[in-house]
């Protein structure tokens, strides 16, 4: 495959995925997930808290800090979390790239 489709997919791709991620994210379901769901039922959801993970997390509970409308604060969420994990995979894939390269250069 020639380096220019590649790119054109690779650009299609991200930009479907971006949009998916702004436009659907909004209409996650508000329902909690097994684990919250199985707190609920058993009765310590509310004797939890956040793991300072989570607390210092720029991104917080889905939703965009500063935003006050909930579902473009979420819409915002997506865009930005699949926009940071195609960079993040980017990265490793350029710097991979780049060693093997390098080790190719120093082989007799």
């Amino acid at each position: 495959m020639t380096r220019v489709p590649m790119m054109l997919f690779t650009v299609l791709a991200l930009a479907l995925a971006m949009g998916l991620a702004t436009a659907v994210s909004p209409y996650a379901s508000p329902q909690p997930d097994g684990l919250e769901r199985v707190a609920g039922d058993t009765g310590f959801l509310d004797e939890g808290g956040l793991h300072a993970v989570q607390d210092d997390s720029p991104i917080p509970d889905y939703a965009f800090p500063g935003i006050e409308d909930e579902r473009l604060a979420t819409g915002v969420a997506g865009f930005v979390g699949t926009l940071g994990i195609f960079l993040v995979g980017y990265g490793i894939a350029w710097g991979l790239r780049r060693s093997r390269a390098a080790e190719g250069a120093t082989a007799p």
